[in-house]
């Protein structure tokens, strides 16, 4: 299938399997026992065990780029990747503005615990959203000061409230791998549809948004349209999730 849609020149392609035997801590087939979301954690975090870049950009399948990008939009001029950094206070009021207090709650909590791991007082700070601008030098200090003192590996550290980004942002500032070259985030991403909704009907288009952002992410988990071959729920299934999309369209105007 990738053959297919991208051909097969100008790119080179890794499996998953290549990434975890590249780790000697960590035994073959381990992901089989983990979550497909934890796995891919993991193993997108482990590419730089590969040697392959020193810096690398991931993304996710809901990445959509909207103008041409540079190597200067991801790297200062003396070469070290940018660090997206920024508290979200924006978004946070949006959301208390809106009745989503919850959104906060959530985010703060997961903040206050990362902080608290890595030892570190002062701001939350968040990076949640693709593209990742990643530093092999930042993973490969984590991997060094973090887990090989504690005799574990990346598998063994990673829970669901242990965000691969908040990881590598704290692993920068604890270790201080590279120097911290600060950006706000790359793409403008929709978080929820009322997120979508509210911003939409105050004039947002895609054909705006290419002034200050590279891309848009309108998140697969309440965009069904980005399943790919089509969602397979069942008709009642998506005729209720169409419905509350529906209301919260609605509430965009209350």
């Amino acid at each position: 299938m990738l053959i297919q849609v991208v051909g097969s020149a100008d790119y080179r392609w890794v499996s998953d399997e290549s990434i975890i035997a590249a780790n000697p801590r960590v035994e073959l087939g381990i992901e089989k026992g983990r979550s497909g979301h934890l796995s891919q954690q993991v193993i997108k975090s482990e590419f730089w065990r590969l040697g392959l870049a020193e810096n690398y950009v991931c993304l996710d399948s809901d990445c959509i780029f909207i103008t041409d990008f540079y190597k200067h939009h991801f790297l200062a001029v003396d070469g070290i990747p940018y660090t997206v950094i920024y508290e979200n206070k924006e978004f946070y009021q949006l959301a208390d503005n809106r009745g989503h207090s919850k959104v906060f709650q959530s985010l703060h909590a997961e903040s206050e615990a990362m902080k608290a791991l890595f030892e570190r007082r002062g701001p939350n700070y968040y990076c949640p959203c693709p593209p990742f601008i990643w530093s092999s030098k930042v993973w490969q200090s984590f991997d060094k000061e973090y887990l090989e003192p504690q005799g574990i590996t990346f598998w063994d550290y990673s829970q669901e409230d242990r965000p691969e980004t908040l990881t590598y942002l704290e692993a920068l500032l604890k270790f201080k791998a590279i120097p911290v070259h600060a950006t706000e985030q790359l793409f403008r991403v929709y978080y929820y549809d009322w997120h979508y909704f509210l911003l939409k009907r105050l004039g947002e288009t895609e054909e705006k948004l290419k002034k200050h952002f590279l891309g848009v992410i309108y998140q697969s988990n309440w965009n069904q349209e980005l399943d790919y071959g089509g969602s397979t729920k069942s008709a009642a299934s998506r005729f209720v999730r169409k419905l509350k999309r529906f209301g919260r369209y609605v509430q965009s105007w209350l």
